[in-house]
């Protein structure tokens, strides 16, 4: 491998060792779960950075933690004769030369949905030759984590329904929808029926999820674009307060709607 990526396994190897950092040599798969998580969303909200602003040096930043969490795991594993990083990048190497035949074989594939479908098969053909166990499947969406955030799990459960012609014919069905849910969260708010109040406001939202998998759109990276455009827009707001000697507690809601209008014109996202 790399020089560089040999001096990380290096690293932290010695970081585990004795007389290395104690914190360090305590950690194992679990107790590191965790960070591994937190690592992958930052790098997450790190490319949402670099896609609307072009600058990709925390999304540099970001990967090497992500890819740190790799190594340390992968250390552990070498300690306790699990596997390598070596056996690691290898699998992982010898995965993607075997689910692109249409690169590194003879298959002809030529669009991206023809990629994916192949991938699925080639998935299913991996665990049969390995002769790993396959846990008993009910559904077709038990392929679908439930420790999955809500919208992916919602985007991923609905996108394997849809395999099987188990979806909308277009896109005016899913407002159609829309309709019927907010009709039933308006009658459930009138009754105020808390119980139905949360359970129509998750088939509101699960609809939404429908409307962004129709049109391509990846709903968690849609909400957390919108997040942050809430962030920057209410941040004008307390900025411009500030600057005239005000907090939030002493202005109003009209003002600050003006202000956000403000923020919108000055281009705040």
């Amino acid at each position: 491998m790399s020089k560089n990526f040999d001096e990380l396994v290096q690293v932290m190897a010695r970081l585990r060792a004795p007389g290395g950092c104690p914190w360090d040599a305590e950690q194992t798969y679990a107790s590191l779960a965790q960070y591994l998580l937190e690592e992958c969303f930052e790098a997450f909200d790190a490319i949402q950075e670099a896609d609307r602003t072009g600058d990709t040096r925390n999304l540099r930043e970001e990967l090497g933690d992500v890819l740190l969490q790799v190594v340390f795991h992968s250390t552990i594993a070498a300690e306790k004769n699990d596997f390598t990083i070596d056996e690691v990048v290898k699998g992982v190497t010898e995965k993607l030369v075997l689910r692109h035949p249409h690169v590194f074989g003879e298959k002809e594939l030529h669009t991206a949905d023809d990629v994916l479908n192949n991938w699925d098969e080639l998935k299913k053909a991996e665990r049969t030759a390995s002769g790993k166990e396959e846990k008993t499947k009910d559904s077709i969406l038990d392929e679908v984590p439930v420790t999955f955030p809500a919208l992916i799990e919602a985007n991923k459960l609905t996108k394997k329904a849809a395999k099987v012609k188990f979806d909308w014919e277009n896109t005016q069905q899913i407002f159609d929808k829309f309709d019927e849910e907010i009709s039933e969260l308006k009658n459930a708010i009138s009754e105020n029926n808390t119980e139905n109040v949360e359970e129509e406001i998750g088939d509101l939202l699960f609809s939404v999820v429908n409307l962004a998998r129709k049109l391509n759109i990846e709903p968690e990276t849609a909400l957390k674009k919108t997040n942050r455009k809430f962030r920057q827009r209410f941040m004008f707001i307390e900025k411009d307060l500030k600057t005239r000697g005000k907090s939030l507690e002493e202005s109003d809601l009209k003002e600050m709607d003006t202000l956000w209008n403000q923020a919108k014109v000055n281009g705040e996202r």
